[in-house]
């Protein structure tokens, strides 16, 4: 635990402490004065992080989890989450569980072939999803944290439109101002991009879950709105907001 250099280029009054969620003895710093947490669904689980937040008189935990979570779920990424849920439920704290749905950033793996050559290159282009923009998952939580009446609650969260990846390629190349083609990738080139994700299980995970979406749409839910009291962001507001991510 110590300062983070990091913490010169926040906002003032910002104050950073570099803690591990995997090592509960660097989270005292962290958890010295606070009351109320946004956490992240750890991989090697969030036990140790309950225990010491409570310890410390935590009276809330906003929880990033995922659509379809569940711990008893064959499916590694449902279950990483549904027990990321289960560890925080356990602790005896009050918690809001935000669900969301496919992020609108995962676009941002497609970013070095349309910067190099004006391609997306994936085997299932006609996957739909409703990506939800990183803002909108930030002020739903924002809610949650500073306003009564959201604790006990598991929102699911989407953006307010179903998109196929062909399309979602599209609206980047109408927001960089340059045709983006898409095609189809060999599975086994896939599997080795995916390797950033995760072990070898996830990868597996993902391409079944972009597989089943080719022939079913995901809901698209209203919890956005209902919670900040607008609509949720289109995935062409997210693709001008980052553009120069693919120039």
């Amino acid at each position: 635990a110590g300062r983070d250099p990091a913490a010169a280029r926040l906002p003032g009054g910002v104050e950073a402490v570099r803690a591990d969620l995997a090592d509960p003895g660097t989270l005292g710093p962290a958890l010295d004065g606070v009351r109320r947490v946004f956490l992240y669904a750890e991989r090697q689980g969030l036990g140790g992080f309950t225990e010491r937040a409570r310890a410390a008189g935590v009276e809330h935990i906003v929880l990033l989890s995922a659509a379809g979570a569940d711990a008893a779920s064959a499916d590694p990424i449902a279950r990483l989450h549904g027990e990321a849920e289960e560890a925080v439920a356990r602790s005896g704290i009050a918690w809001t569980f935000l669900r969301p749905g496919g992020f609108a950033t995962n676009a941002l793996q497609w970013a070095a072939t349309i910067r190099a050559d004006g391609t997306v290159r994936d085997p299932f282009p006609e996957s739909w999803t409703a990506p939800i923009h990183e803002a909108d998952i930030a002020a739903v939580a924002l809610r949650a944290l500073t306003e009564p009446g959201h604790a006990g609650t598991a929102p699911v969260l989407t953006g307010p439109e179903l998109l196929t990846r062909r399309r979602q390629a599209e609206r980047i190349g109408e927001a960089i101002g340059r045709r983006v083609t898409v095609e189809r990738q060999d599975l086994d080139e896939h599997r080795r991009d995916l390797a950033r994700w995760g072990p070898p299980e996830v990868a597996e995970a993902l391409i079944r879950h972009a597989a089943a979406a080719v022939g079913a749409r995901p809901p698209v839910t209203g919890d956005v709105e209902r919670i900040t009291g607008r609509p949720a962001r289109t995935f062409a507001a997210w693709a001008r907001d980052h553009a120069a991510d693919f120039r």
